[in-house]
């Protein structure tokens, strides 16, 4: 049984009629990529949505959960780990503090810092979050057997790492 053509198959054969010349490789490995990253953020955001946040407040209350207990990292920890600016973090944790789902304290080693704790709210919130969106994931990846999502995840390994900053 063969896959039907997609969008990006109609790109390649576009770009091969008017520019033979071209290696188009890298545009079918890419353009399958950059669309499946649109489709899957699209789908990931409305299973956050249900919880009242979203793919980047997720992203916050993911990586303070991720962190163990006591749940808690300095703001600059959290905009290293999430590649967000000082501003943009801010923001998210204003929000994210306003709805009860973590709070800011004066760091007790450093005078000038702070540090970020999920609430109790915030734990719950994130443990039902994380699983939903893993369940969307897991149903869009179910096209594919086990071996070959573990070949693509071995696959896309090096991908990144070449082209990380």
């Amino acid at each position: 049984m063969s896959t039907p053509k997609d969008p990006v198959d109609a790109i390649i054969e576009q770009w091969a009629a008017v520019r033979p010349d071209l290696d188009t490789a890298a545009m079918e490995v890419f353009g399958r990529v950059f669309r499946l990253s649109r489709a899957m953020g699209d789908r990931m955001e409305k299973a956050y949505a249900r919880y009242g946040i979203s793919r980047g407040e997720f992203d916050v209350l993911a990586t303070l959960r991720r962190s163990d207990a006591p749940y808690t990292l300095s703001p600059r920890q959290l905009s290293a780990t999430l590649m967000l600016t000082t501003g943009g973090m801010t923001g998210r944790l204003d929000k994210l503090e306003r709805a009860g789902l973590l709070r800011r304290s004066p760091d007790p080693h450093d005078r000038r810092g702070l540090q970020v704790t999920l609430t109790d709210e915030g734990l719950r919130l994130i443990d039902e979050a994380v699983g939903a969106g893993l369940a969307v994931q897991t149903a869009a990846l179910s096209t594919l057997d086990s071996g070959q999502a573990a070949q693509l995840a071995d696959l896309l390994r090096p991908l990144l790492a070449a082209t990380a900053p």
